[in-house]
């Protein structure tokens, strides 16, 4: 099946990726790609209060996996999504910072 969606990584989210265990990168990576065949679901969702921020959800193994990401829509041949950073969330509540965080990349991508 053809991608519908391309999502691209920012380094941090790279990295984060890449320092997930085998088993929870794989499962954050199948989340990704129901995302980008167009699917919709709970692992993909507009966060509230922000500035167009939405997070990719994962639970597995008893643990709460969130990547932050924004859609770039400049391009009316290509549906983009880009991640800024992720986290293992260890309470209810997404700090803060991390929202903050994804702001200002959010803002550094389209400044560049």
């Amino acid at each position: 099946m053809e991608n519908l969606i391309e999502v691209r990584l920012m380094k941090e989210a790279q990295e984060f990726l890449e320092s997930l265990e085998e088993n929870t990168k794989e499962k954050v990576s199948f989340n990704i790609r129901k995302t980008m065949q167009g699917l919709k679901g709970e692992w993909f969702e507009k966060m509230t209060g922000t500035d167009e921020l939405f997070e990719f959800r994962t639970l597995y193994n008893r643990q709460y996996i969130r990547r932050f990401a924004f859609w770039d829509r400049r391009n009316n041949k290509q549906t983009l999504i880009i991640c800024t950073h992720g986290l293992i969330k260890k309470t209810d509540k997404t700090p803060q910072a991390d929202i903050e965080k994804a702001e200002r990349l959010k803002k550094e991508y389209f400044s560049a």
